[in-house]
């Protein structure tokens, strides 16, 4: 048995588990993660999807970073011109 998972743990080496499965939530199961992910098509599956919905939420956060950002550029020049227009009313009272 032992010799089989020598096997399976070697072979791993060539196989590419997505980077997403390397976390700290699961480190202290790094080994037995890449004995299931070649062994049980079910957890591979589950991985699977896990990584494809770790980048999309990534892909979304980098949006939302961004939109982010331009709504508080325009937050701030629009406040910036609210100014001017009320200096501007202001003096022409």
């Amino acid at each position: 048995m032992g010799y089989i998972v020598f096997i399976i743990h070697k072979t791993f080496k060539f196989m590419s588990i997505s980077k997403e499965l390397y976390n700290v939530k699961f480190e202290d199961y790094k080994e037995s993660l890449q004995i299931l992910y070649m062994a049980d098509d079910r957890f591979k599956s589950i991985c699977n999807e896990y990584c494809i919905i770790k980048k999309k939420k990534a892909k979304f956060e980098k949006k939302f970073e961004k939109n982010f950002q331009k709504k508080l550029k325009y937050d701030s020049m629009s406040e910036e011109l609210e100014e001017e227009i009320l200096i501007y009313l202001i003096r022409s009272s």
